[in-house]
């Protein structure tokens, strides 16, 4: 039985919508993509996408139309927004990029005729319960000048990529929708479905779709957190965190998540929302701040014990930089160091909300002299987003470093030579292993490890 046909808009074309993008042109929908960025949009046109979740035989095989004008998103029968939500400077949900969005979808409906069915706008950002029908319809109403109900409808989608991971692409994740009425959630089902050949599970409300996409975060979030703190327990007690994990991981059923920074624009995110709709409800959060202010110190935290293991290194190789509290004379020789990876986890070269930099900054307050490489990133976002001016080739490395830090898992990292690390780190030099990429690799001599 042939699939209806959509007229879609995506609006929003990034390591979300330009794959649901795609995904809904491949599967016979017309599709408009929509993005502010026009650089965006020439590099997609062009056959790019930097993301590196489409690759270029892919994007070129969507018949799709690409644009940052806004006169080709009128009479749309499905507008899917796919735009940030992060948090601001005191961890309060933004909502910025949702109130944009409402008001580019208001005015495309403002400027469509009367259509039947009616138009549903479907959100996929992750948000907290109410956003959709408490700020996204309003918003709407208000740059439209129609009547949610009347003239559009709402629904909840919530997005489930999964970075860089092929394994759980969007064909293979289970989508969740919700709509207003069982009419417009039988029209989502058949336009997700025909993507997502995992499957789809029906909401029985819109706030009930955003609650789940909320707490799927913020579960990691806690989970990672507590084997982020038992790391700080296990290293005052001298224990090796890996081991103790290797040794409780044969148990069936014990959860296996690792130590590490907790980055990127979901679970270093998510958590605010539901603690914010809690304190509007009346419950404050502690669980899931606490997990929160543990994984937002943790590269802090690792610094701290990188620095440490350098300055107590044994004999003459040992440059002294100072420890925490004591002031550094003259003398005292900053050491070089490497930090491998900059985004905010391996394989990808997405770096927002990278906790690196944290890293990077606290390993420079302890006297270091830190340089940066990461396999993936873009140059330009590391300059643009931090002010990281990122080493253009590991090759190009021509005095080997006090110091090197694996930060990010990247494949490139892992598949470093002997001489590779020779080059790298100097004799009674430091190879810190945060991500455990070179557990049992042997070093090359007067080379020295420390891990957690």
């Amino acid at each position: 039985m042939p699939v209806r046909s959509e007229r879609v808009a995506v609006i929003g074309l990034g390591y979300v919508g330009l794959p649901l993008a795609v995904g809904f042109a491949c599967a016979g929908h017309d599709v408009t993509g929509f993005d502010i960025d026009h650089w965006r949009i020439d590099e997609l046109k062009g056959g790019h996408d930097r993301t590196g979740e489409i690759g270029t035989a892919q994007l070129s095989k969507a018949k799709l139309t690409l644009t940052d004008e806004r006169a080709p998103l009128r009479d749309r029968g499905i507008y899917v927004l796919t735009v940030p939500t992060p948090v601001d400077g005191d961890n309060n949900p933004d909502l910025s990029s949702v109130l944009a969005a409402a008001a580019t979808v208001g005015k495309a409906l403002r400027a469509s005729r009367a259509q039947r069915p009616l138009p549903i706008v479907v959100l996929e950002s992750t948000v907290y319960p109410g956003v959709t029908e408490d700020v996204l319809g309003p918003a709407i109403e208000k740059e439209s000048g129609k009547k949610r109900g009347k003239d559009f409808l709402l629904g909840y989608s919530p997005e489930r990529i999964n970075p860089g991971d092929r394994e759980h692409g969007l064909a293979r994740i289970v989508k969740v929708v919700a709509a207003e009425t069982d009419a417009a959630t039988a029209r989502l089902v058949v336009l997700y479905g025909s993507i997502a050949k995992a499957g789809v599970h029906v909401a029985p409300s819109i706030r009930t779709a955003e609650a789940a996409k909320v707490i799927e975060n913020a579960q990691r979030d806690v989970n990672i957190a507590f084997i982020n703190e038992v790391t700080m327990i296990f290293e005052r007690l001298g224990l090796a965190t890996e081991d103790v994990l290797a040794a409780a991981r044969t148990k069936w059923n014990f959860l296996d998540f690792r130590p590490g920074l907790v980055g990127g624009h979901c679970i270093g995110v998510d958590p605010y929302y539901l603690a914010h709709c809690a304190a509007a409800a009346g419950h404050t959060a502690e669980i899931i701040l606490a997990g929160r202010r543990i994984n937002d110190d943790m590269g802090a935290w690792m610094a701290d014990r990188v620095a440490d293991a350098y300055e107590n290194a044994p004999g003459p190789a040992r440059k002294r930089v100072g420890a925490k509290n004591r002031k550094r004379s003259s003398t005292d020789a900053a050491p070089r160091t490497l930090v491998l990876g900059l985004a905010f986890k391996e394989n990808i070269p997405d770096i927002r909300n990278t906790r690196v930099e944290l890293l990077m900054s606290r390993l420079a307050t302890r006297g270091h002299r830190v340089e940066v490489h990461d396999a993936l990133a873009d140059a330009g976002d590391a300059r643009a987003q931090y002010g990281i001016e990122l080493l253009q080739s590991l090759d190009a490395v021509s005095q080997p470093y006090d110091c090197v830090v694996a930060a990010v898992g990247h494949n490139e990292y892992r598949a470093l030579s002997d001489a590779d690390f020779a080059r790298l780190v100097a004799p009674g030099g430091l190879v810190a292993d945060l991500k455990g990429i070179w557990r049992g690799r042997a070093l090359p001599k007067n080379r020295r490890r420390w891990e957690l």
